[in-house]
Formats: C-alpha cells, structure tokens, sequence
C-alpha cells in the first residue's frame, strides 16, 4: 500500500469538539476521542457479558484442536482412573495387615467360626462381628507381608501409570491452550485491520493496548493455570464418587450433601465477585490510557506545568484501581476457606459414620480407610476449583472485553476480485453526503471534478470539512450520500487495497516506524531498489541532511523520529509517497515542519511530482498554493468559492478574505518589529 497510514489513534491534548470540528484536519479527529477528559484515559464501561456464556465462548476457541483436546480428556479420565482405584487396593492393604493382628492372637487349633462364638460367649459381640466380617484371619498366623508387599507394589504402578498419563496430558493441553491463545491474537490482529478508522476515533489508545496486550495475557494465564485443573476436578469427582458409592451407599449419599451447599455459597460469592473482577480490568485499561497519554505528551505536560494534576489524576486511578483489585481478590479469596471448612465438617461426619460401622461389622477397616481418602479426594477438587475462582472469574473478564473488540463492526465487505481502473486519475464527487453524527449533517450535496494532472488545493477556517474530504477519496469513511468515481469507477466499488495502492498520503502528523531510515522511506514500495530509493531522497531533499548523520541511510530512528528533527521526518515521509509514484496524491499541510528555504525546493520538488497525476493539497498557508490549477473555498462542509489564485482574489469573496486576513497580519509584524528596532 503507497499510501501513507494515518498514526495509530489514541488520547491527546485536544479538547472536545463537535463532530463538524473533527473533519478539520486528521490530527484532530485522531486525538478526540469521546468521553475524554483532561489526560485521562477513555470511559470504558460497555456492559459485560455474563460469566457462563463468556467461558463457554472462550472454551468453544478451542475447536480447531479438537482432536488434541479429546486425546487431553482421554488421558485425564485414565490417569484419574488409575488414581481413583489406587485408595481402595491400598485398602485391601490395611485389610491384610489387620487381619494379621487378629490372626496372630487366635490359637492356630481355633477356627475363625470357633473364635467369633467364643467371643461372642464373652460379651464381646464388636469384637466378634468385627472378626466375623474380615476375609483374610488366619488363626494363628500374622501379617502375611508378602502378599503386603504385592499390594504395595501394585499400588505404586498404578500410582506412577497415573502420573505419567498426567503429565502426558498436561503437554498436550498445554499445547491446545497456547495454539488457542496464538489464534486468539492472530484474529484480534486481523481484526483491528478490518476496523473502520471511526472506531479508533471512539476508543483511547491505551484501552485499546491493554485490550490487546494484558487481556490476552490474562487469558493465556488462566487457561494454562486452570484448564487441567478443572478437567481433573471433574473428572476426579466422576471417578471418586462411582467409587464411593461401590463402597458404601449411605457414606457417599452423606458426601453428597456438601455438595449443594458448596454450590450455593460459592455462586453467591462468585455473584459478587464477578462484577469487581470486570471493574478491575476496566479500571486497568483506564489507568493505561492514562499513562500512555501522559507518556506520549510527556513534553507538552512539562511546558504547561501540569505534572502535578497529572500525577493526581494517576493518583486517582490507580487508588479506583486497587480497591477494585482489593475487593475482587478479597470476595472471590472467600470461597476457598468457606469450602474448606465445609470439607472438614464432611470429613468428620464421614470419619464418625466410618468407625461406628467398622465396630458394627457393616465395613472393613481398610474399606474405611479408603472412603475416607476417598472423601477428601471428593472434596479437594472443589477446593481447588473455588482457589481458582479468581483467576477464572479475571481470566473471563478479560476475555469479554476481548470479545467486544472482535464484534466491534467491521468495515463493508469488499468484493473478491480488483476492478481494472486506468491510470488517469479523475476524481469525481457527484452530489456527496455525510456526517460523523445521524443528526449533525457535515457535508450536503457536494459535486466537484479533479481532472488528471490537476492540483486542487482545498483551503477554509478550521471545521470546514477540508480532511474529511480527502478521508473520503481514501475511503477512511463511507458517503453517506451520493458516489465518488476514480477514473469513472466508484470507490465504494474498488477494494480500499487497490484504491490506496493508487495513492499516496502525506499528513501533517508525520510517523515512522522503528527501523533505518532507508526502511521508512522503502515503506512506500517494499520492492523498490536502492536506485528508486536514493532517487526520491534526493527529490525530497532528504539525501541533504542525512549524510550528516552517524551512519547515513542506516541511521534508526525510533516510531517517534525523536533523533531527527520534525522537519526532516516530515522530509521522509514526503520521500516515503514520491517512491510510491501513485497515480493520487494527497498532501495535508505536508509542508508544514519544514523551514521555509525547504519549503521552496519542496514545492519545486512537488510540482514535478504533481505531473500527469491528480493531486489534492490542503493548506492553511495559502502562499504555498498559488500555482493550484484549481483552489476550493469550504466553509460548514460547502464549497462556498472555487478557481484559480487570481480569479479568487478578483472575486474578493471568502478567500480573498482569507488571503488578506494572513498577509496583513504578516505586514502588521513586520511593521511592529521594524518600530521595536528603531
């Protein structure tokens, strides 16, 4: 593309203007932004999302990977298998070991039936049904450790084939969230490029950073800190509870019981919680916009003084910011203790039930042992799910704001092929309409023509609509009304690749991007040789000043050109579009950072680059547009006066005014200075 992309929106200086005021010139639309206050960032409360809808959009990203993801849960359901089976073998351990106890205390001539009688003859009836119901007493005979030590061994296989398919697991999930989260930013990236230039108008340019940056970041947090958590919470409360129920009925149905009332205390909190974690993000993208407008404009809040309210304003931010950070982390920290002290009552309750039916002979020792790990496996992973309330509930957040950015509105979907325009470069407006606001009209039923080899200088006070004319002709904004041709063709019709292929763009807010300075200026054609690149430096004069530089065409600059002077970078980017050698050429006040001795040699420079190609300059320095082929007079989105220089003057009407206005203020100085000096 050749034409030279308008600087990234964002917050500015500026203060609020009507929508008739933005159209003055690019810079301002730029840095107006709605909901702006004095260096702060942009009002940023759009209604979220709920909780559920939200993660399920964000788990539903997941789909391209599909097949990892069910290979994911295929090998947590087996790890948590293996691990769930692992308590009750280990039970049937205890069982051994217990039964050699009692065996060994039972006279090897005394059968098991013969014991349990005797006791039973002695008043010792738990004793008795405790020894009726164990399977492995050997009268006589103690710990069979053998047999032990098979159990124990069976148990650490079982325990290690459950950790290696864990860990199988977590790589590959792992694998799937990071691809999730990589697509994620493609598609934002992708998204901020179909967005039409109104939305960046609408939004600070630190919100829109944090939405970018720290959002996704967040996401990717949560998903890889959370996601194997939950599928083993789970599945673990799946695999546990089957075996619970195998074990003993009545215990697990008391189990059971905790479960609606950990349900209802923690959706309470996470009710309330939820609200806060979507303040605290809001509140971090307002504290960006707000330094990143200070930060940029760090020279200009030095020269008027206003380091103080700045520091106020960053003050009170960030104090909005930590009480909403502090009350979400505190609500959302409430439910983990709560589940836990709810665990515990559950645990004893079990632990109680479990020994009255080991006395009574309903159970085995080693079945209770293993229901009461059992138990507290069924209730770790509702511990851990409600420790990670809070980063879930932040991770969600972040991505409904992620969300709203990928359903912002897009620019109009272009047709597929490039429609064959020539080269000529007529521009026509034919009865053309439009507005930033439904109901504040900007420009009525405007007809011009911009015939091939013209230069049409647009000239008119500030709000006259001059650069929304021109971000008209590059398709930055839609008519409203009527149809504007290039070569016969309307624009709407052309894809805005093509029709600013066709065209080159100089602003009056230069921008460069971080890299040398033969890289900016080969931004205009990347397949340009160095021939072509030397060839519009030195037409632009830059070849002048950069050989004073420590390393000449490879000097870096930096996005803000901070290390060459604004008059040069404006050179460059002048460079930048007469390598483009575009068939449109648009200059808004291109020449305005340059000295007046520059001015002239690039106006010559101009002129011939102004040859067999339609050119449209606007200027508020009406000198340097006297030799305009064609100068248009807007007042209120009209053209009120159109001709040349002198038959203009002659008319005596807007523009003569105009004229007049600046060169006798210029005399009227020149006059003071000369009495000053007397």
């Amino acid at each position: 593309m050749s034409a030279q992309p308008p600087p990234p929106t964002g917050s500015g200086q500026a203060p609020k203007v009507t929508p008739g005021q933005r159209s003055s010139t690019l810079k301002e639309t730029e840095r107006v932004q709605a909901g702006h206050g004095r260096f702060g960032g942009g009002m940023v409360g759009q209604k979220s999302m709920n909780f559920g809808p939200s993660a399920r959009r964000l788990v539903g990203r997941m789909r391209p990977d599909r097949a990892k993801a069910l290979t994911t849960v295929a090998l947590a359901a087996a790890s948590v298998a293996l691990a769930s089976v692992g308590p009750r073998i280990l039970g049937h351990a205890t069982d051994l070991i217990f039964a050699g106890v009692f065996g060994r205390r039972i006279p090897a001539d005394v059968t098991k039936q013969q014991a349990v009688a005797g006791l039973r003859a002695q008043g010792q009836g738990r004793i008795a049904d405790m020894l009726a119901s164990m399977d492995h007493v050997v009268p006589g005979r103690g710990v069979d450790f053998s047999a032990v030590g098979a159990v124990l061994l069976l148990v650490l296989a079982v325990y290690v084939g459950s950790a290696v398919l864990s860990w199988l697991q977590g790589y590959l999930l792992n694998d799937v969230t990071q691809s999730t989260v990589r697509r994620m930013r493609a598609d934002v990236e992708e998204k901020v490029n179909r967005l039409p230039l109104s939305y960046f108008d609408r939004q600070p340019r630190g919100e829109l950073l944090s939405r970018v940056t720290n959002d996704i970041d967040n996401i990717s947090q949560t998903l890889q800190q959370t996601m194997s958590q939950l599928l083993f919470a789970v599945l673990t409360v799946v695999g546990v509870l089957s075996m619970m129920f195998l074990i003993s009925p009545v215990l697990a149905l008391v189990a059971l019981v905790t479960v609606p009332v950990t349900m209802v205390v923690s959706g309470l909190i996470m009710k309330r919680s939820q609200g806060m974690f979507i303040n605290q993000w809001r509140r971090t993208g307002r504290l960006n916009a707000h330094i990143e407008e200070a930060f940029t404009g760090h020279a200009l809040v030095k020269v008027f003084g206003r380091q103080r309210e700045v520091e106020e304003v960053f003050a009170a931010e960030n104090d909005e910011l930590f009480r909403s950070s502090f009350g979400a982390q505190f609500v959302s920290g409430l439910i983990m203790p709560t589940m836990m002290f709810i665990g515990n009552l559950n645990y004893v309750v079990i632990a109680v039930l479990g020994g009255l039916r080991v006395a009574s002979g309903t159970m085995s020792l080693g079945d209770v042992q293993a229901f009461i790990q059992y138990s507290r496996q069924f209730t770790q992973p509702l511990t851990q799910v409600a420790s990670m309330t809070n980063l879930l509930q932040s991770g969600v957040a972040s991505a409904e704001r992620v969300f709203e950015l990928l359903d912002a509105e897009e620019e109009p979907v272009e047709r597929a092929t490039p429609l064959a325009v020539g080269g000529r470069g007529e521009v026509v407006f034919k009865h053309v309409s439009f507005r930033y606001e439904p109901d504040e009209p900007l420009i009525e039923d405007l007809s011009l023509v911009a015939r091939p080899g013209q230069t049409v200088a647009i000239v008119g006070p500030t709000g006259a609509g001059k650069t929304t004319l021109v971000n008209l002709v590059m398709r930055f904004y839609d008519v409203h009304g009527g149809r504007i041709t290039l070569d016969g063709v309307d624009i709407a019709e052309m894809r805005r690749a093509d029709l600013r292929g066709r065209t080159g763009m100089v602003l009056q807010d230069t921008w460069l991007f971080e890299g040398t300075i033969r890289d900016n200026i080969a931004y205009g054609r990347p397949d340009a040789s160095e021939e072509d690149i030397l060839e519009a430096a030195r037409a632009t004069f830059v070849d002048r000043f950069v050989h004073n530089l420590p390393d000449g065409y490879d000097t870096v600059v930096d996005e803000e050109g901070s290390s060459i002077s604004a008059g040069e970078r404006q050179l460059v980017t002048i460079a930048r579009a007469f390598l483009a050698d575009p068939a449109l050429l648009i200059l808004d006040e291109a020449t305005s950072s340059v000295d007046t001795r520059t001015e002239l040699l690039v106006q010559h420079a101009m002129a011939a680059l102004r040859s067999d190609r339609t050119s449209f300059v606007i200027a508020h320095r009406l000198s340097t547009i006297r030799d305009a082929d064609l100068i248009l007079v807007m007042e209120h989105g009209s053209i009120v006066e159109q001709g040349t220089h002198d038959q203009l003057l002659t008319a005596g009407g807007a523009y003569a005014a105009l004229y007049n206005a600046q060169f006798a203020a210029a005399a009227t100085d020149a006059a003071v200075d000369a009495s000053v000096l007397a």
